[in-house]
């Protein structure tokens, strides 16, 4: 079995059992993780998938789940499945592609995290925090009383399911 799949394993243990020490830890050392990475925004961090869990003081499954998290902001994209101890990781991320991402996961302690003004300025993330608003805008399409119906029958709205 896969670390990743382990990792989803665990996630699916923990959510039946509801154990938040297990998320309060979890999100701590994330959070650890990403300061580190932030600090050395400027190289990109690359070494056998064990040797960057020890970096981050994560067991090889926790990492698993931190590799889903980062994974999607990453500008190579790395299969989860096939990783071991033994793979090579190179972590080469798109920051801007991190914050906005941070920002679909809710993730308010990482995304105001101080270690992000050198990486993107201040108007640099409104700028991205913006966008995103903007691509999750809720809209609602009202439909007219002489529009056709929604339901797909040819009637119009008001002498259909608008009655």
């Amino acid at each position: 079995m896969s670390l990743y799949q382990q990792w989803q394993d665990k996630l699916e243990q923990q959510s039946q059992e509801g154990d938040s020490d297990f998320w309060k830890n979890y999100l701590a050392t994330e959070t650890e993780a990403y300061k580190y990475l932030l600090g050395q925004y400027d190289t990109v961090t690359e070494a056998k998938y064990s040797e960057l869990a020890e970096r981050f003081e994560m067991d090889l499954i926790t990492f698993a789940g931190f590799m889903d998290g980062i994974s999607t902001s990453l500008k190579e994209e790395i299969d989860l499945e096939a990783l071991d101890e033994e793979s090579m990781v190179k972590l080469d991320i798109d920051y801007s592609k991190l914050f906005y991402n941070m920002l679909g996961a809710k993730a308010d302690w990482l995304y105001n995290l101080e270690e992000w003004e050198p990486v993107l300025s201040k108007d640099e993330r409104a700028t991205i925090k913006k966008q995103f608003n903007e691509d999750h805008r809720a809209t609602r399409e009202k439909v007219g009383r002489n529009d056709p119906c929604t339901c797909g029958s040819g009637k119009k709205f008001k002498k259909c399911c608008g009655k």
